[in-house]
């Protein structure tokens, strides 16, 4: 299969303080990955990096065999991008914020069959900041589907949402691997991990101490469930507890 990402030996530091030490990853066409830490693991600098938002200090980053730093116009054709946290303008309706994120594509897909897709076909005319945390958050997912992208990143995707939502979002994102669509996720759900991805990373203090199938993962650990496992390589449980 194509590789649609590659990361070769990246590493970002901060005063001297490494957030991303030596991650390599390599994601082929229609692969769901997730990249899993606690909060502070680098998941948010690693991808940055890898989007051209921030420049690595070393290392190589590659999207659809272009260097994100250098060709990011012509990248930003081509990629979708869900942030856990964004900001809109105020008194923007959701139909406006629609139609100003289709018009900065050349082709974008019809946002009302998005909106609909989402469960928010009856929400056009409300104000965005009248929306709820968790319809926001669907919104944001559409937001990022608008440019018909063949590469998707998505943080956090389904934080606020209730069990209904967050299973209809794994099957429109089911239904986006299909159609050869890779997608980088960010999740804190390990059920939402072990139903979506294809592969996982799970980064420890920038350092990636696992890499491969969330099933090889549960081999590796002591445990038989997921959930369990993650919580093993990365101390979670422990700290917590000491806190």
């Amino acid at each position: 299969m194509k590789t649609t990402i590659e990361v070769k030996k990246l590493c970002k530091s901060y005063n001297h303080l490494k957030a991303v030490d030596n991650v390599n990853i390599s994601i082929c066409r229609g692969e769901v990955f997730g990249l899993l830490g606690a909060n502070g693991a680098g998941k948010s600098t690693t991808i940055e990096c890898v989007l051209g938002t921030k420049k690595q200090d070393s290392g190589t980053v590659s999207i659809l065999e272009m260097n994100p730093q250098k060709e990011r116009k012509k990248l930003f054709e081509r990629i979708g991008v869900q942030f856990q946290e964004a900001n809109y303008q105020d008194k923007i309706r959701v139909a406006e914020l629609c139609e100003v994120t289709a018009s900065l594509y050349k082709a974008s897909l019809d946002y009302g069959t998005l909106l609909k897709q989402f469960g928010l076909s009856d929400k056009p005319k409300s104000l965005v900041s009248d929306l709820s945390g968790g319809q926001k958050q669907r919104l944001s997912i559409v937001l990022a589907l608008i440019p018909n992208p063949e590469v998707v990143f998505l943080d956090e995707l389904t934080t606020g949402l209730d069990a209904r939502a967050r299973r209809d979002v794994w099957k429109s994102l089911s239904e986006l691997k299909t159609k050869g669509i890779t997608i980088l996720l960010t999740s804190h759900f390990m059920d939402e991990v072990e139903a979506l991805c294809d592969k996982i990373m799970i980064l420890k203090k920038g350092e990636s101490i696992f890499y491969g199938t969330v099933q090889e993962a549960i081999a590796a650990s002591p445990y038989e469930k997921f959930e369990d496992a993650y919580l093993w390589y990365t101390d979670e449980e422990v700290e917590n507890e000491c806190v």
